[in-house]
């Protein structure tokens, strides 16, 4: 028997309702005529819901329906996080690939505006200089520097790096060219040259199933985890110097862009870890696990010669919340859903700079779409969310971005020049070239 009805705000969320209720009927009459990805008090969607409460055939039914992966809550947790947390195997390897669908709709999506972005503006050379530091001693001293050239000519992108890459303390060096071509079909638009070895790899447009099992597999062994950067009280003032008459600071960036000094306030990164789907055993097994999967190993194989494959979670106590409790907890502090909660969260406040320059001839929406297109690479990827803040006016010509928690990179934009005469061939695949389909496995 349904619980009484709580007035407007319990109305006002009905497939919610029916996921927490199981009620699958009444969430497939519902769906003809209501918002699948709409947010309840607490931020949750209803695949949040579903997952969280181990409403399995539920979850179908809103992915199905195209229930928004790629989403957060209140407290930070994508609809992935909780099925991580919950444990079912099925239910987070149905969500992984939705949610790559999903990106690979959204990008398609975007891409003829791009292109069209990118062919009208006029063709030219840059060089960006990254410098990585840490405070912490010693480490600074090891961090690698790089300096980028980007060739764009028409709707192609060329860069040309020697940091293959830069996560967790670990790098790669190489000489690199990640070449993207506009007007090339979307499984061949991104290719990455090792020049090196003379080898070359596709960005995979669609995950095989078995990367898509060995994700899962990697997932359910790992933390989850959250890393962002803060921008609710981000704030510019200009930097100042002198000791009895102050005065704004002002700097000749790479020996050409006049630039204005501003200081980057209340920049936080937040970073929190979840491990409550990981028991001490899984800890010390994992380990191993891990370093074998990232490294592109499958796992060992069973007696018909199958990969060995992580066995879902026993589930969570049943929930003995009830949908009025649920309604009626203050916002984002809601509980007994789910596993019990194993968590850990830091932060830390940044100090960085930024020199604003009105002399560079590139412009900060140029420069987003150029990002765009080379954002495989995570630090290029970090770099684009920094430059789409509300910056004060001008070209950043030089950034100071945090990139782990220890460690931070100051980009400078040393050199531009529009040019003419960047001839195609710098973006095909030299005929000696052969392919190695899983020369980047993170690519």
């Amino acid at each position: 028997m349904a619980e009484p009805s709580n007035g407007d705000e319990e109305d006002s969320y009905p497939l919610h309702e029916a996921v927490f209720r199981g009620d699958i009927k009444q969430l497939s009459a519902l769906l003809r005529k209501n918002d699948v990805g709409k947010k309840d008090k607490h931020g949750n969607t209803t695949l949040h819901l579903a997952v969280m409460l181990g409403r399995k055939e539920c979850a179908q039914i809103l992915l199905a329906h195209g229930a928004p992966v790629k989403v957060k809550n209140l407290l930070g947790w994508s609809p992935l996080a909780e099925a991580i947390s919950y444990g079912d195997r099925q239910t987070i390897s149905s969500l992984v690939r939705k949610l790559k669908q999903q990106a690979r709709e959204q990008m398609e999506e975007r891409r003829p505006n791009l292109v069209q972005a990118l062919k009208q503006i006029q063709d030219f050379y840059m060089e960006l200089k990254w410098d990585f530091q840490s405070w912490v001693p010693l480490v600074s001293r090891i961090l690698p520097s790089d300096i980028c050239k980007i060739y764009k000519s028409g709707s192609s992108i060329r860069l040309d790096t020697t940091l293959v890459d830069f996560s967790d303390m670990k790098w790669e060096r190489g000489d690199i060219s990640f070449v993207f071509k506009g007007d090339e079909i979307p499984s061949k638009s991104l290719t990455v040259l090792d020049n090196k070895f003379k080898v070359y790899q596709r960005v995979r447009y669609e995950e095989t199933e078995l990367e898509i099992e060995d994700e899962v597999d990697i997932l359910m062994s790992s933390d989850i985890l959250a890393a962002q950067m803060s921008t609710k009280s981000i704030s510019f003032t200009r930097a100042q110097s002198g000791w009895f008459f102050r005065e704004d600071r002002r700097e000749t960036v790479a020996g050409q862009f006049q630039s204005d000094l501003y200081c980057i306030n209340g920049l936080v990164l937040e970073s929190r870890k979840r491990r409550e789907h990981l028991s001490t055993d899984d800890l010390q097994k994992n380990k191993a696990l891990m370093e074998s999967l990232t490294k592109g190993n499958t796992q060992g194989l069973d007696s018909n010669g199958e990969p060995v494959r992580r066995s879902s979670l026993n589930p969570p106590p049943e929930c003995g919340t009830t949908w009025i409790d649920y309604l009626n907890a203050p916002a984002g502090r809601y509980v007994g859903l789910g596993r019990e909660l194993v968590y850990k969260e830091s932060t830390k406040n940044f100090r960085a700079t930024v020199a604003m320059s009105n002399d560079f001839p590139l412009s900060v929406d140029m420069l987003l779409n150029v990002l765009e297109v080379i954002a495989p690479f995570k630090h290029f990827s970090k770099l684009r969310e920094f430059v789409a803040l509300k910056l004060p006016s001008g070209f950043p010509v030089k950034i100071d971005i945090p990139i782990l928690p220890t460690v931070t990179a100051k980009i400078t934009f040393q050199e531009f020049e529009f040019r003419e005469g960047i001839t195609a061939d710098m973006f095909q695949i030299p005929p000696d070239y052969e392919e190695d389909p899983f020369r980047f496995p993170d690519l």
